[in-house]
């Protein structure tokens, strides 16, 4: 220290230009960090809206034409979110057991605002998938760093997998963002953020579980930071917590026994999710079929994420990051493997039905995005200590380059082909010739799939009529058979059948060679309204 002024005056003066130094440096980089989660988030909406309008008759379309005739009945027969039901099982009441209906609901309200649009639940899903970007980019910050966020973000927002069912019809991504949004928030508040981040986090996990019961993996990230918390002695703080946890799951656990109480006590007595649980199959039967690992490899590969992603996820899994000093900060690193064992949990539990249903893979997609974005990461800089340098700009292009050429653009294109198209058309023309109050019978090309029902404006059945225990997938064994069921449907009010001239059943069987004694039959006792290419209309003759 010195008593001269001058000097004094000096030191103030530098010490006041490096304190605006640095307060200029930290402001360039935060706007710098903002402008690329806004290119981030702008890259992910050119992909979840590019075909947007697209007709729901691609991959996923068997399960987004139930979640769209649910949004049409709240908008045309009821408001009650609690009774959700669909039109292909008759007159109706047609309720299921299902999850709580955010998607579906939001979208039967753009319906009453701005008519209806069967694109809207896309528009409403890809939303939805924003949220994810956006609370994944925080989280990932919050567990490794603003790096680390931008690569994770922008692998979620290029990886096929989330592109496709971000821009489906489905619960699944209302699932993903309010769970990853509530986990954000709660990291947060664990963090030494407000306390009133709590309930808001609460609220928003909770929501994410009831729009699908997968999401309750990611609670396990709450778990381990409450058992942190234990175990550092700060047991009010983990009271609270505990409490909280408490409270949703009662109020989760409430709305799902409903739901199976409701699924249970209205034909076709359907409760969505229920078998392929490795206690329904066996645990014997579950290894003899390898956990399913031949279906989630193929699945992975030629779907969901193709080699170029895999190969950035085995490579941020096999390297991890470096081991802070901070104890807490020790503790927030280890959230994505957290989020991912719960998830492969999940999945030794569930392999049955998930790799039926793939968009439940959705739970996987947070801590997989950054363990891909730590790949990609690691491969770009290969050990330098900035990521500003010529050599790793142009790695991380060419990473990007490789990601988008053989895994987003041809994956994506193959998932969202067509392939029920046939089925909307079918449905069309049976809306066109149908009178008020009819009711149809329907088979599209896949057998099962409700699509031609929903293009048709009208509720009915598919056929051979599905729910339950019943098999509608396939076709019966014999003429006689479906001839009676046909006639069981016409004594409940069917008006109107029709079926593609591709419709196959899941053991490759053709309808109009299966069974062409139900066509002889149709031609006695109907009147043929439209034989064209590619579909059969009949106006069942009333006895």
């Amino acid at each position: 220290m010195t008593d001269d002024p001058e000097l004094t005056r000096v030191e103030g003066q530098q010490c006041q230009q490096q304190t605006t130094g640095r307060d200029m440096a930290a402001r360039y980089y935060l706007s710098l960090d903002t402008a690329i989660l806004l290119g981030i988030l702008f890259i992910a909406i050119v992909f979840r809206f590019h075909k947007i309008t697209l007709p729901l008759v691609d991959g996923f379309s068997w399960r987004e034409i139930s979640t769209a005739m649910m949004a049409d009945n709240f908008q045309q027969r009821s408001w009650n979110i609690f009774f959700p039901e669909v039109s292909w099982t008759g007159p109706g009441p047609s309720y299921q057991g299902r999850e709580f209906q955010i998607v579906s609901y939001l979208t039967a309200l753009l319906y009453q605002l701005f008519g209806w649009h069967d694109w809207f639940g896309r528009a409403v899903a890809a939303f939805f998938g924003l949220v994810t970007v956006f609370s994944l980019h925080r989280l990932t910050a919050l567990c490794w760093d603003e790096m680390h966020a931008h690569a994770a973000a922008l692998a979620y927002a290029l990886m096929p997998a989330a592109i496709m069912i971000d821009s489906s019809f489905l619960p699944d991504p209302a699932m993903l963002a309010l769970v990853t949004l509530g986990v954000w928030l709660f990291v947060k508040y664990w963090a030494g953020g407000s306390r009133w981040l709590l309930p808001l986090a609460t609220l928003s996990f909770s929501l994410g579980v009831l729009s699908k019961l997968p999401g309750i993996a990611a609670g396990a990230v709450i778990f381990y930071l409450m058992v942190c918390w234990i175990l550092e002695k700060k047991r009010k703080r983990a009271s609270w917590v505990f409490l909280s946890g408490l409270s949703s799951l009662s109020v989760i656990g409430a709305y799902y026994i409903w739901a199976i109480y409701l699924g249970r006590s209205y034909p076709p007595f359907h409760v969505a999710g229920t078998g392929g649980y490795i206690w329904d199959d066996g645990f014997w039967t579950y290894v003899r079929d390898r956990f399913y690992f031949k279906p989630l490899w193929n699945t992975s590969v030629l779907w969901f994420y193709g080699y170029p992603f895999l190969v950035l996820l085995a490579v941020g899994l096999w390297i991890p990051l470096s081991r802070a000093e901070d104890p807490k900060q020790r503790s927030l690193s280890a959230i994505p493997y957290v989020w991912l064992t719960a998830a492969i949990i999940l999945y030794l539990a569930a392999a049955g039905e998930i790799t039926s249903n793939v968009w439940n893979f959705h739970i996987f997609h947070v801590p997989i995005a950054m363990f891909c974005g730590h790949g990609a990461l690691l491969l770009a800089t290969l050990g330098s200590r900035t990521v500003l340098t010529p050599a790793v700009v142009l790695r991380s292009i060419f990473i990007v380059a490789i990601a988008l050429a053989w895994s987003t653009l041809p994956l994506v294109r193959t998932m969202k082909k067509p392939i029920a198209m046939n089925g909307k058309l079918l449905g069309e023309e049976l809306a066109r010739l149908a009178q008020p109050g009819d009711l149809v019978v329907a088979i599209a090309p896949e057998v099962g799939d409700p699509v031609a029902v929903y293009y048709s404006r009208a509720r009915g059945w598919v056929f051979p009529p599905g729910g339950g225990d019943a098999e509608w997938s396939k076709f019966v064994a014999d003429d006689a058979t479906a001839i009676a069921q046909l006639e069981e449907l016409r004594a409940q009010g069917a008006d109107l059948f029709g079926v593609t001239k591709n419709a196959t059943d899941k053991e490759g069987r053709l309808f109009v060679e299966h069974h062409d004694g139900v066509i002889d039959y149709l031609d006695r006792t109907a009147t043929k309204l439209a034989d064209l290419n590619n579909l059969l209309v009949y106006r069942i003759t009333r006895p």
